[in-house]
């Protein structure tokens, strides 16, 4: 769970339901020791040598959430289209699609959104995880835009030591001033002392993304970081967090088809 996300009063119950004490605590000071109190759990694992079976249950807990969560917003917005107005269902015959076949692509096209959304955000927050039992000290960080004015700062995913991190599930922009932007921040990330490091497990399939991509390697390059996609990416990952996060998720995956499918 991203604890940045919640608001103070969901932060003070969550962290109160683990113990923590949140008497006259700010909301940073509330992340602050979530964060401690997750470190300690961890240390208390690697000195018993149960740190890979805790890291397991806790990625197995996060896929759980967001599949409950994605699975409620999918359902309630099924149920919200059945009130939509399909009037421009007209254009759609006028261009050879039945009704039926426009009420799946309006609820494939919605629903999808949906999908990709968390999809992203899990992926993004198990690979964090896995840094963060290599190395507890480590974790997201602000710093201040020394480019220009906007945005006044950039968050950095994972800084590792003197690695700066950027995860992502993957990037399909095809927005030309999604380079100038992440330009800025690169140079920003490098102005503050730090490594830029871009970690992307999946590649766009579209030709004008993978040319974003293709000019943002030559970006990274271009300030002595690295980029890795694909396997590099999971391999990336492994080498450095020390856990096999792919083949955490295909247990989960296989585990869920077994289900699906009635087997234990």
């Amino acid at each position: 769970m991203k604890v940045e996300r919640l608001n103070k009063k969901e932060l003070e119950e969550f962290c109160e339901s683990l113990g923590i004490e949140i008497k006259n605590k700010k909301k940073q000071e509330l992340v602050e020791a979530y964060y401690e109190h997750e470190r300690s759990i961890i240390d208390e694992a690697i000195a018993s040598g149960t740190c890979l079976e805790l890291l397991k249950s806790k990625i197995g807990d996060l896929a759980d959430e967001y599949a409950q969560n994605l699975n409620e917003k999918i359902t309630a917005r099924k149920e919200e289209m059945k009130g939509d107005d399909n009037s421009h269902y007209l254009i759609y015959r006028v261009l050879g699609i039945s009704n039926d076949e426009g009420v799946l692509i309006d609820e494939y096209q919605n629903t999808g959104r949906f999908l990709y959304k968390y999809a992203g955000s899990f992926l993004e927050e198990a690979a964090s995880m896995c840094l963060f039992f290599a190395n507890s000290k480590g974790g997201k960080v602000l710093v201040e835009n020394t480019q220009g004015k906007k945005p006044k700062t950039f968050e950095i995913d994972f800084l590792n030591g003197n690695d700066a991190i950027e995860l992502k599930w993957r990037d399909a922009t095809t927005d030309g001033d999604h380079i100038t932007k992440e330009h800025t921040r690169v140079k920003a990330i490098e102005s503050h002392g730090y490594k830029p490091i871009r970690v992307m497990f999946y590649y766009p399939q579209r030709e004008q993304a993978i040319k974003i991509q293709e000019t943002l390697k030559t970006i990274y390059s271009g300030v002595n970081g690295e980029y890795y996609s694909e396997d590099a990416a999971w391999d990336y990952l492994q080498k450095t967090s020390g856990y096999n996060l792919k083949e955490i998720l295909t247990e989960i995956a296989e585990r869920r088809d077994r289900e699906d499918n009635g087997d234990k």
